[in-house]
């Protein structure tokens, strides 16, 4: 790492953050010939949120562009070795191709959104009756308890009123082994380029000369000068925008929103690592995917009556709540009755970076040179790898002239080829009414 000194390094663009998106940006960015640098206050890649990430891999989206550019980025996982094209002394990510099922409530529902649009965009996915669930899944109860209750609720037990109607299941879908080391991963490729990371390194201004971006200064008194600055700083990217004074004329604001992720032994006799798959029911709220260990991660979908929990970034309770552990296990109880209510709890607690509509900001500002990859946490991990090129040709574009805000750019995906409208995700638009308002990891 570089010592401190009262002459700044140049840079061609500085990336505040190090993790997989921010990771993401750098490789593409170097590898079309800028000097990157990647500053975190974090100790390593990926040691801020996206270490807890759930890492699933889906397209469960509820608009045509979520659902492309999920596809887009699945193959990156798929072709991870490829795509890194280095090295790495402590291994690379394994993709768990392991599928996912989505449990259709009832016709209408937002698994029979998700139906139409795999079916209009042509991905790949089957239609499961309720047998073809019990062959598949043989845990799951096939009632309705919906909609989503906390345990304290009077009707939070009530016997199921009639049955679901079934899933969809795309082959597809699964799971990334180790979220950080994904963020390694990414390091290593950017570096290969010639970028640089330095951690540590925590960002008290984002500098401005001549009318845009000059740079950022870092707590210990180092200056870096770049003409382009990339957001890409997960739960503080409000903070990083209040410094850069772009917040108050963004249309789609962020905030950081506590979040609890647990894990349980799976049913005894089932083999839950070899035999499970990604599962999401919007009629109990919770989600869930193998863990390591022959454990089962549990995760909420954000129903209505859990109360959202916003917070300072830098301050906030990090241990799990047993209000919010009672209610994410025994939902998955009522879907899964012999998974149990273990005596210890397990789990995580981190920070989402949200959006208003749930939906992240991939986007140019109001400051020249300076650019937004925010609002991205619990659903934009699986498209990080996407994310990277569709912001490297953003900025190209926007660096070479080209009015964004006028005439969004669109982006030819790197192995579809399908086109990806830079602009559905503009920090100036409506908020979506097409949005889920929630995540399914």
């Amino acid at each position: 790492m570089p010592n401190p000194t009262d002459d700044p390094d140049d840079f061609d663009a500085v990336i505040i953050g190090a993790g997989v998106l921010g990771g993401a940006i750098a490789v593409e960015l170097s590898r079309r010939g800028l000097h990157t640098l990647n500053v975190d206050k974090a100790s390593a890649a990926g040691a801020g949120s996206t270490i807890n990430s759930c890492a699933i891999v889906r397209f469960s989206y509820s608009t045509v562009p979520g659902v492309s550019l999920a596809w887009e980025a699945m193959h990156y996982w798929t072709d991870w070795a490829g795509y890194i094209g280095t090295t790495d002394e402590l291994g690379l990510v394994d993709f768990h191709r392991c599928g996912m099922f989505n449990l259709v409530i009832e016709e209408g529902d937002h698994s029979s959104k998700v139906r139409a649009l795999w079916q209009e965009l042509g991905i790949p996915f089957e239609d499961w009756t309720l047998a073809d669930l019990a062959e598949r899944m043989p845990l799951l109860d096939h009632g309705r308890y919906g909609p989503p209750r906390r345990p304290d609720d009077p009707h939070f037990w009530d016997d199921a009123d009639g049955t679901i109607t079934g899933a969809i299941f795309t082959p597809d879908a699964g799971y990334v082994s180790d979220p950080q080391l994904s963020c390694h991963n990414l390091q290593r490729a950017a570096e290969a380029s010639g970028g640089e990371f330095w951690f540590n390194a925590e960002v008290t201004s984002v500098d401005q000369a001549d009318g845009r971006v000059g740079g950022v200064t870092l707590a210990d008194g180092r200056r870096v000068v770049a003409p382009v600055v990339v957001n890409a700083a997960g739960p503080h990217s409000a903070v990083v925008n209040e410094m850069a004074g772009v917040f108050d004329s963004m249309g789609i604001k962020t905030r950081a929103l506590r979040h609890e992720v647990h894990h349980v032994p799976a049913p005894q006799g089932f083999d839950f690592m070899a035999d499970g798959m990604v599962g999401a029911d919007d009629d109990t709220g919770f989600y869930f995917r193998p863990e390591t260990g022959n454990n089962v991660l549990i995760g909420s979908v954000d129903p209505k009556c859990d109360d959202r929990e916003f917070v300072d970034p830098d301050d906030y309770d990090t241990v799990l709540s047993q209000d919010q552990w009672e209610a994410q296990v025994l939902r998955a109880n009522r879907r899964m009755p012999t998974l149990g209510i273990p005596h210890e709890k397990k789990g995580v607690v981190d920070l989402y970076d949200v959006s208003d509509d749930w939906l992240p900001i991939y986007d140019r500002t109001d400051l020249d040179g300076f650019y937004v990859a925010i609002g991205t946490s619990g659903n934009q991990y699986k498209n990080a790898g996407a994310v990277g090129q569709l912001m490297a040709e953003l900025i190209e574009a926007v660096e070479s002239g080209h009015d964004h805000d006028a005439s969004p750019v669109v982006v030819s995906g790197r192995y579809t080829g399908w086109p990806i409208d830079v602009g559905f995700y503009s920090r100036n638009r409506e908020v979506n009414p097409d949005s889920s308002m929630s995540v399914h990891g």
